[in-house]
Order: structure tokens, then sequence, then C-alpha cells
């Protein structure tokens, strides 16, 4: 058996690509898109009458505000045309420039929901994708109370996992990738052993303490720039892995071990953190790696969806 298939007995695979064509070649349960992986899939001229209805649907109905309404709908024209392809949800973020906007990130979850809808999706099927900032964590809150599913991203500090999970959020992404690419540049370091990896450590600090304390919140780690760190990983709730990595784990045979187990977890001597408003905004600001990489990763979906808007822009 390949390691993909020993992975899948113990853990949810999720594909992290907005590629329909990828998600068609290893069948995942779910799967994630961000802004980011829709700008990449856009590009590509099969996907193209994605956009098209997308730009006609938003010059039809968007008024002043068309090129909002056409952004939206292509991030769920591609949500429906994968959700054709997966069993389980897909993730839909929303606009990174919601970050701190606690009533527009509501309203924009709404609007993809009732999208969806008028596309025959229920609301059990998609996940919206949030900022893990403080106002992201209180959109989620009440989102949930509605019953619209979160699925929490730019997650890097155990403060942020516990918020999320205090508000009842469906789902947290820990960027595994990127937290050990800001601890190889700090430390001027070219890796580390599969256990010692900061990106393990850090989801597996956040896995053990959800299990110990009951959260029913579930973890996805997310962002893997190698197959160790997946492998390291095995037993996690869910795992969502770009198409690279998830065709290395296929063509790898050997068995996958369980590294992360929640009845040991519920043994553990941990301390539970109490995370109000003033609790979260120090213990990340004092985490020098959440701080650069959230605002960092912020930036950087707002960027790839402002490249996306142009390309619209030339359609329109």
């Amino acid at each position: 058996m390949s390691k993909f298939d020993h992975l899948k007995k113990m853990t949810t695979i999720v594909a992290d690509t907005g590629e329909i064509d990828e998600i068609k070649k290893y069948k995942p349960t779910d799967a994630t898109t961000n802004p980011s992986l829709i700008l990449k899939a856009a590009e590509i001229e099969e996907y193209k009458p994605l956009i098209e209805d997308a730009v006609k649907y938003g010059k039809a109905k968007g008024g002043n505000n068309s090129l909002e309404l056409i952004i939206t709908k292509v991030f769920v024209n591609f949500g429906v045309e994968i959700l054709k392809i997966v069993p389980g949800r897909v993730s839909t973020e929303v606009d990174a420039r919601l970050s701190f906007d606690v009533d527009g990130s509501i309203k924009k979850a709404h609007q993809y929901i009732q999208l969806y809808k008028d596309a025959g999706i229920e609301k059990e099927r998609v996940l919206i994708k949030l900022a893990s900032t403080w106002e992201g964590v209180q959109a989620a809150r009440q989102l949930e109370k509605e019953g619209i599913h979160c699925n929490m991203t730019l997650m890097f500090n155990l403060a942020q996992a516990i918020a999320c999970a205090e508000a009842n959020a469906t789902l947290i992404s820990p960027f595994v990738g990127r937290i050990l690419d800001w601890y190889k540049k700090a430390e001027g370091k070219e890796g580390y052993p599969p256990d010692e990896d900061p990106g393990v450590l850090s989801v597996t600090t956040i896995f053990n303490y959800y299990k110990k304390f009951g959260h029913k919140t579930q973890i996805m780690g997310a962002s893997f720039r190698n197959m160790d760190e997946i492998i390291e990983l095995a037993g996690c709730d869910l795992l969502t892995i770009a198409p690279k990595l998830l065709k290395e784990l296929s063509d790898a045979e050997g068995a996958v071990p369980r590294k992360l187990c929640s009845d040991k977890a519920k043994g553990m001597n941990l301390e539970k953190i109490d995370v109000d408003e003033k609790a979260f905004r120090w213990m990340v600001n004092d985490d020098a790696m959440a701080t650069e990489k959230l605002a960092e990763g912020i930036r950087n979906f707002a960027k790839d969806t402002v490249k996306l808007e142009k390309m619209i822009q030339l359609l329109m």
C-alpha cells in the first residue's frame, strides 16, 4: 500500500487546490481554496467558462458593485464544480481585506451561502474561510450560531486556536509550512528533523490541547512544504495537501504510523488557558512568528484578490 492509502485510514485527506482535474485524480474527501489558488486556476484555459459565467452574472445583477459580485461568484463557481467531485465539503475564503471587519465578513459569508444555495448546494457542504484575527473569530462565533460552518485560516499560534475553539468554529487550518519558513529564516537553518519541525510541533500542541479539554473544533494541518511534515501529523483530524505532495504520497510505499492520538492527549498534564480579547492580542503580539506570518498572509491573499480583479476587468 502507498503512504497515501495508509494515511487515509486515520486522517481525512483534503485537496489544497482550485484545479478541478487535480481533485479528480486523487479523490479526496474535501477540498480547500483560497484567493491564490483561485487566481492560479483562473489562468487555466479550461476553466474560462467559470469566469465568463461570473462576469455575466455580476454585470447583470451587481449594479455599482458588479466587480465585487463577479469575484464572489467566481469563488462560488469553482466551489460548485469541486463539489461535483468531492463527497464532502469545499472551503471558500472571505476577501482578506475583510480580515478586521466583523460585519463585512458576516455579510460576505451570507452572500456565499446564498449563491451556493441558488446553485443547489446546501450550507452543510460549505466551509466559510476566515482569517484567524480577533475580528475573524467574532464573525465565526456569529456564523456558527446561524448554522454556517467556518474554517479558520492563517493560523500560527495557540491563542488563535483556543479563541477559535471557544467560538465553536467547525475547523481550524494551522499553517505548518509557513511556520517552518519563518523559523528557517530566523534561525538560519536549512531544515529540521521531522519531529522537531516547528510547524509540526505547533499543530501537535494544538491537537493535544483540543483533545485534552474536549474541544469539538477539528484541526486540519495545512500549507505543507514536504512529505515528512505530513507523515509526522498522521492521526490529525484532517490534512489539506497540495497535488504535488499528494502525488509523492501516492508514489511512496510503506506503512505510516499514527503520531497524533486523542486518547494519549487526554492523559496529558496541560494547563487550561482562558483567551479573551486582551489575552489574544497579547499572545499573538508576543509571538513574532505569528504576528509576522498572519500579517503577511493577509497581505498576500489580498494582493492575489486584486490581481484576480484586474484579470476580470479585462473581460468586462
